[in-house]
């Protein structure tokens, strides 16, 4: 392996020892030294390739975003027919209540920190953006928020409930948004749940 600052590998070490730590202590509980003694590198690394603690906590976070963003996508590839992403979106759900119980800390730390700092405040306003417009290539814009709020309320209530939901029951609440109930919205608004922003241009 690689020494030294010539080490390609430290920095991806060094934040995903930072969201290891976030998981099992909070954030509250990192630090500097065990983030290098997790990543197994020098402490002066830390220095190195940070300019300090929140530095690598909104880079480590910024990561954590892109992976969440990264399970949307591959749910909703391959996806044509409103069916189709009805039944993604509900799929999606159940991935992400049902995984790691590390995701859902993940989350509710950076929404804490979300809550009191701009930075992560605007990472959260970043990735909420990303989801809606995965969601806005098989739904209308207004759906689109609707169903990113219902997703992620499903998310937290599935994995913190001792009995959580079915998926009878989270299908149903996709089929209401993006349905009749969301049809009915729409046409305060002018706008057509059937009538998605289309994808943007891969050229």
């Amino acid at each position: 392996m690689a020494t030294g600052h010539t080490d390609p590998q430290r920095r991806a070490r060094i934040l995903a020892a930072t969201l290891d730590l976030i998981a099992e202590e909070g954030v509250a509980g990192v630090s500097h030294r065990k983030i290098a003694a997790r990543a197994r590198v020098p402490l002066g690394s830390m220095t190195y390739h940070f300019a300090g603690i929140d530095d690598v906590l909104l880079e480590a976070f910024t990561g954590y975003a892109d992976h969440v963003v990264t399970v949307f996508e591959q749910h909703l590839a391959g996806v044509t027919t409103p069916d189709q992403a009805r039944d993604a979106v509900t799929d999606l759900i159940h991935t992400l209540s049902e995984g790691p119980g590390r995701d859902l800390i993940l989350t509710q730390e950076l929404y804490t920190l979300a809550a009191r700092h701009e930075p992560y405040r605007a990472l959260c306003r970043r990735w909420m953006r990303r989801s809606r417009d995965l969601l806005e290539q098989h739904f209308s814009p207004p759906t689109a928020r609707r169903l990113d709020a219902l997703i992620e309320g499903l998310t937290l209530h599935r994995a913190l409930d001792d009995d959580p939901p079915d998926r009878t029951l989270t299908r149903e609440a996709v089929r209401l948004i993006t349905g009749a109930c969301g049809r009915a919205a729409e046409k305060k608004s002018g706008d057509d749940v059937e009538n998605p922003r289309p994808a943007p241009s891969q050229g």
